[in-house]
């Protein structure tokens, strides 16, 4: 029964969804010294990592049950389903925080001095729909933190490098984000939820998320000037862009069959991209001019 229950629990929080900002926290951890961090850092950078987007998603899954009661997508999620107690899904999102807690604990002062930031940007985030077209940036900013908390967890201090970083991830997911919105068009625009694509139709919308993809690798080009990076993490952007341009010729704003690709494997695909080319730069760095 336990079992069961943690399976149905792991599935409702989409946790294989974590390969989108897992890779760029370990990104961060990589670019905060240059160098593989220690077994210690990227322990409890996971741990910070797994309590975060835990704690996340099982409070936008509690915020948002009887809108997603009511939407054909998302009506069998488990607790509109039934399946899971909101008690239950309430225990997993203090045991999450609890986790999170403790994993700034063991990584720097700062980083747990932060916590209450942190907490308050997953809490406000599942909260953004009911009055902000712009919920899908608050989203973004909530995944932004994955390198930028990697980098205080490490040295203790803020740069500007992890900003830019931060930022770029910002843009990236709020561009997928607009994407997914889509699929919700109609459902937001009837129970009077705010989102880029009720707000500015598809097509508008498209547009956007379009010039969110193209900020967001130029950011990380800027990330990797200020930290002067080498040929393989540029290498790394390049692809992402590749991988990006390839998402948006799947949409259409008469044909979104295909969002769910674009949302998943390839989002996925780039935040593992960007992690294997920035560790290669920093074992085997090479430069134009040395």
């Amino acid at each position: 029964m336990v079992f069961k229950k943690v399976r149905i629990f792991l599935e409702m929080i989409k946790f294989e969804h974590t390969i989108f900002a897992l890779p760029f926290a370990y990104v961060g951890a990589l670019l905060t010294e240059k160098k593989i961090p220690s077994a210690h850092d990227l322990l409890w950078i996971t741990m910070a990592m797994v309590g975060a987007r835990t704690a996340a998603m099982s409070l936008n899954r509690i915020i948002d049950r009887h809108i997603d009661a009511k939407n054909p997508r998302t009506a069998r999620r488990a607790l509109p389903m039934g399946l899971l107690s909101v008690t239950e899904v309430w225990l997993y999102v203090f045991l999450s925080f609890l986790l999170l807690l403790y994993s700034s604990y063991q990584l720097s002062p700062l980083a747990f001095r932060l916590f209450p930031v942190a907490a308050l940007v997953l809490l406000v985030y599942s909260y953004t729909k009911r009055f902000s077209w712009a919920c899908h940036m608050f989203l973004g900013a909530a995944l932004g933190l994955a390198p930028l908390g990697s980098w205080i967890g490490i040295s203790g201090r803020f740069d500007l490098a992890p900003v830019l970083l931060a930022a770029g991830v910002l843009f990236w997911v709020a561009g997928f984000d607009i994407i997914y919105a889509c699929e919700d068009f109609e459902f937001d625009r009837k129970e009077g939820l705010y989102s880029i694509p009720a707000r500015f139709g598809i097509r508008k919308a498209l547009y956007i998320s379009s010039a969110f993809h193209v900020v967001a690798p130029l950011l990380f080009i800027f990330t990797g000037v200020i930290l002067n990076l080498g040929i393989l993490y540029l290498a790394g952007v390049l692809v992402s862009v590749a991988i990006l341009f390839y998402q948006h010729t799947l949409v259409r704003p008469d044909d979104l069959s295909r969002a769910g690709v674009a949302f998943f494997n390839l989002n996925g695909t780039l935040s593992v991209i960007m992690l294997l080319f920035t560790f290669m730069d920093i074992i085997y760095p090479l430069h134009l001019f040395n």
